[in-house]
């Protein structure tokens, strides 16, 4: 068997890997096993590829070099990958993953102009068109998903304003981009191949599609950036596939078609979760407050501490946890589970609410929880639990805020009207774990905050959540049965 059939074979069993990396990771149980199936699957390719590289280097001038440069440039990548494995924070996971998209989509862009450069090797004439429209839509994905990255790397970052960048007729600037670059993928395939002319029509494409995919994530808010997200991951599969085409690599084709759907499929679940279309997150994110609603007066909030929130648990019977980004900024998911084991152990009923989108990656919260040992059969999603906070006693909001906000079904002039939420404010007690009084990272006020049933606890999450846990050993048993409270009406 030569060396093309076994990379052939190699590639088949490496994709079929990765289909089980994919369904595996779809749930809890299942993730670590997805996970290894996906490393194996990569592993296998790499080789293969390697093979392949030292197979065909061998029979040209210099061969060696080139297999030289290719294992320099695998071991710099690895190094460096496992050096950001090593030290990312789980806070630092969203902005890592939207930087390692803008390298998939830096990798097409070079794919695509190196298949300007040297041109087609068709046969047949006739399929001379395809390979330039295959160069002209890689390269535009490409670009699209490496500048769309950057800002959304920014943005996550908080090296960038996480408002929509609002400028006139955004709208039709996207749109218009659209038809310029068909009109010119038609023009670059119809001019001579190697011409300046042609050169120049790619140059164009190619900084229009760096200027689309800036302007497309800078125009999105910061509530959908977990859309945004998947959205990018979608974009980097495509990518992917473009650039497997050009290189006439089958596992390029079927990993990065694989990435791209699933991606897509994701966005499309992440914006139904937010009742969103997928259009009206590229028109513009959450973030601009309607009129004068986000200057009205809430009235005064409430604040409690820790030894009170003790006392208010050790005599309930029901008690949620909604975490959000704020517990993985304060790293509060290890308390957080001490506490819950400590509640559980004097028969509190102890369950988390889990928001489609809370953190700034879908599944951050349930990575995070996961990490710290909470038992996954009590991490339930938000259509599983919001039935139930009538009947809970006491609720813990630890660091979230836009996905636990009232006014997303109560105010219809709110930006974030519409969008599905914990609705936590029909539990007996409310307590809001956060810093200070600011807004979320939508930028919209949330008025749970001044509720008759809401405290707000300020302070380091996790510092709060261990002042909690050490109140609760001072605070004394309750005779019988806990104490229920019926929910406020």
């Amino acid at each position: 068997m030569d060396i093309n059939s076994t990379t052939g074979a190699v590639y088949i069993v490496a994709s079929l890997l990765f289909v089980l990396s994919l369904a595996g990771l779809s749930k809890h149980e299942s993730a670590k096993n997805g996970l290894t199936y996906g490393i194996a699957g990569m592993a296998m390719a790499l080789v293969a590829t390697v093979a392949l590289v030292v197979d065909v280097a061998t029979d040209l001038d210099g061969g060696m070099i080139s297999v030289l440069l290719t294992l320099a440039a695998i071991t710099v990548g690895a190094v460096i990958g496992l050096w950001r494995a090593r030290i990312v924070e789980m806070t630092g996971m969203p902005e890592l993953i939207a930087l390692l998209h803008s390298f998939v989509g830096l990798a097409a862009v070079a794919i695509g102009w190196n298949g300007h450069i040297e041109g087609s090797h068709h046969a047949l004439g006739s399929l001379d068109n395809i390979h330039e429209a295959e160069v002209a839509i890689g390269i535009f994905i490409g670009a699209v998903t490496f500048t769309g990255s950057i800002v959304a790397n920014l943005k996550l970052s908080a090296k960038m304003k996480s408002a929509p960048l609002m400028l006139p007729g955004k709208n039709v600037v996207n749109v218009g981009s659209l038809v310029l670059f068909a009109i010119l993928t038609i023009v670059y395939a119809a001019i001579d191949a190697g011409s300046t002319g042609q050169d120049v029509v790619l140059v164009v494409l190619t900084v229009l599609a760096l200027a689309l995919g800036w302007h497309l994530v800078a125009s999105i808010g910061g509530g959908d950036m977990p859309v945004v997200v998947s959205m990018l991951n979608s974009y980097s599969g495509w990518a992917a596939a473009a650039s497997g085409f050009l290189l006439s690599n089958d596992l390029l084709i079927v990993t990065g078609a694989l990435v791209g759907s699933s991606g897509a499929y994701l966005s499309y679940i992440m914006c139904k979760a937010m009742n969103r279309s997928f259009i009206s997150v590229i028109a513009g994110g959450f973030g601009i407050e309607a009129g004068p609603g986000g200057e009205k007066d809430y009235g005064e909030h409430r604040e409690i501490h820790a030894d009170a929130v003790a006392e208010l648990l050790a005599g309930a019977s029901s008690v949620v946890i909604t975490p959000g980004y704020g517990m993985a900024v304060a790293q509060a998911q290890y308390p957080v589970a001490d506490l819950t084991a400590k509640l559980r152990a004097k028969g509190v009923n102890v369950r988390f609410g889990i928001h489609p989108v809370a953190g700034r990656l879908p599944g951050h919260m349930n990575v995070l929880l996961a990490e710290a040992k909470v038992p996954y059969d009590i991490v339930l999603e938000m259509d599983e639990i919001n039935d139930d906070f009538d009947s809970t006693d006491v609720v813990l909001v630890i660091g979230a805020n836009d996905t636990v906000n009232p006014a997303a079904s109560e105010d219809p002039s709110s930006p974030i009207a519409g969008m599905p939420v914990l609705k936590v404010w029909n539990a007996h007690d409310v307590i809001v774990f956060k810093r200070s009084m600011a807004t979320g990272y939508a930028g919209v006020q949330n008025p749970l905050f001044f509720r008759d049933n809401s405290q707000m606890l300020f302070g380091d999450a996790k510092e709060r959540v261990e002042d909690i846990v050490r109140a609760l050993d001072r605070v004394p048993e309750v005779s019988g049965a806990a104490i229920h409270r019926p929910a406020l009406v």
